[in-house]
């Protein structure tokens, strides 16, 4: 029973997915039942809850792997269900989140809530690239203290934080870019090359105790931390960028 332990958190992170695309589907319209009618009812649409979810199944998608190493638990059958899961909850479910912006980016426009659903799909080209990337993960042994490509949780994340800032800020010019079909269009390319690509990219496992060995991740925490005070939402993207960006800076450092 306790090897199964660290397999309930990783199905736990794929529950929290399912919740996520429940969140992304509400349209923001439901259908009240009285005696005498049917009414329609408008109510706000709820994709920020996605973010809410994808944030959860991040959390239990780190704990799995810490659980796996306490109770000695690691297996193969874990590290595939753990990648089964990471697809739903950082590919699937941030695709729809960007389907749904596509969708509300074109319906601003005249007659764009007819737009052909071609022009939504690439969505979910970011989706497909998860599952890609983490197909390639499970049969490469040599990933442990770096990655080749973007994790797909990191892209998750990235993407969840997009409902937050949207719902939540008060800047209009944030607010229409984040609607930019063209700032839309070139996410889903630089995202779905990042996670393909074989670029280094550094791993949050901290090796040992050594201070020269974490340096990248210490100055991510540096700048992580303020950027969460000062920034709230918006602190997302930054730390997505610069933990871009120290990954390239160290990247003869690292090792795999």
């Amino acid at each position: 029973m306790k090897k199964q332990i660290p397999n309930i958190f990783t199905l736990l992170n794929l529950v929290f997915g399912c919740l996520a695309i429940v969140s992304i589907l509400q349209n923001g319209i439901v259908i009240s039942h009285n005696s005498e009618e049917v009414q329609l009812i408008e109510m706000p649409e709820r994709i920020w809850l996605a973010s809410f979810y994808i944030g959860l199944a991040g959390v239990v998608d780190f704990l799995d792997g810490f659980v796996a190493r306490l109770f000695k638990a690691t297996s193969d059958m874990g590290k595939q269900l753990d990648s089964l899961a990471d697809v739903v909850s950082f590919g699937v479910a941030p695709s729809m989140i960007v389907y749904q912006f596509l969708r509300l980016s074109f319906a601003s426009q005249e007659n764009g809530i007819e737009i052909s659903t071609m022009f939504l799909l690439p969505a979910f080209f970011i989706a497909a690239a998860a599952a890609y990337r983490l197909a390639k993960f499970n049969l490469d042994e040599s990933q442990h203290y770096s990655f080749k490509g973007v994790p797909t949780p990191a892209v998750g994340m990235l993407i969840a934080s997009m409902p937050l800032i949207y719902w939540h800020s008060s800047n209009v010019f944030v607010i229409d870019f984040l609607l930019s079909k063209g700032f839309l269009y070139a996410l889903i390319l630089l995202l779905c090359w990042l996670m393909l690509s074989n670029m280094k990219i550094m791993s949050l496992k901290f090796k040992g105790n050594n201070l020269k060995d974490n340096i990248d991740k210490i100055v991510l925490l540096l700048i992580a931390l303020p950027a969460i005070v000062f920034l709230q939402w918006l602190a997302i993207p930054v730390i997505f960028i610069a933990y871009l960006m120290l990954s390239f800076i160290f990247r003869n450092k690292m090792t795999h």
